[in-house]
């Protein structure tokens, strides 16, 4: 049976030891309701009194909804403070401006939302003298499932080693909400958007070939699709380095 309860304690010294080199006062985060923040939210508050987690609701119902009363249900019951920067009219700006000088895709669209999220938590993060803490999963990481320069971006992250079923199991050890558990991950990008439809494959079979290196051809075929055309977002920009 996997130790927790150890985990817990070294993530702890990992988060205070960063911040004990980088002098900073505090950490700040995406507090997005689903279960990666939760889990980051847990530990960071853990190890620094002073961590405050930022919901950063973005046109999408989902945000202002489910989300927020997920993400404001785990702030409560482990004693996370919370601020609220509504970003929907600053993406509608954005896009109106981009309109005029190019024809936006869709997939440009969505990528706006986590963008301008990590803008805003890097702006209060240099003003207060704060980390940016990182929510994202090893899952999502093989697949390339985040927007690079926005989830993607961060000072650290203390869970970025853990698939999705590890973090379940974490957040069960550590009694989370229920709701974080049971609700169908999703990035809140477009209405009705889930990560399990729209990469077309379960994180449970992504996880079992990551931990297992097994999986089905056709489900092979997606991991391999995702993670081969994503390898730039796992690498530092190239550089040139003269002859």
């Amino acid at each position: 049976m996997r130790d927790y309860g150890e985990e817990l304690k070294k993530r702890i010294e990992f988060v205070r030891s960063i911040l004990n080199e980088s002098h900073a006062e505090g950490i700040v985060y995406g507090n997005s309701g689903g279960k990666d923040s939760a889990l980051v939210g847990i530990i960071c508050k853990k190890a620094c009194d002073n961590t405050v987690g930022i919901m950063l609701p973005c046109q999408s119902k989902r945000n202002f909804g489910e989300d927020m009363e997920d993400g404001g249900a785990v702030a409560e019951k482990f004693g996370i403070k919370t601020r609220i920067v509504n970003l929907s009219d600053v993406k509608e700006i954005m896009v109106e401006k981009l309109k005029s000088h190019t024809q936006l895709t869709d997939e440009a669209v969505a990528n706006i939302a986590p963008r301008l999220r990590m803008i805003t938590l890097y702006a209060i993060a240099a003003s207060e003298n704060r980390l940016v803490a990182g929510t994202g999963n090893r899952s999502e990481g093989y697949m390339g499932y985040f927007t690079k320069w926005g989830d993607g971006a961060y000072d650290f992250n203390p869970i970025g080693d853990l698939t999705v079923k590890e973090i379940y199991e974490f957040l069960r050890y550590l009694e989370a909400p229920e709701n974080i558990i049971t609700k169908a991950p999703s990035a809140g990008l477009f209405e009705g958007q889930t990560d399990e439809k729209e990469m077309g494959i379960t994180y449970e079979k992504i996880d079992k070939y990551i931990l297992e290196g097994k999986a089905e051809a056709e489900d092979l075929e997606i991991i391999k699709k995702y993670h081969d055309r994503s390898e730039h977002k796992r690498t530092m920009p190239k550089v040139y380095k003269g002859i």
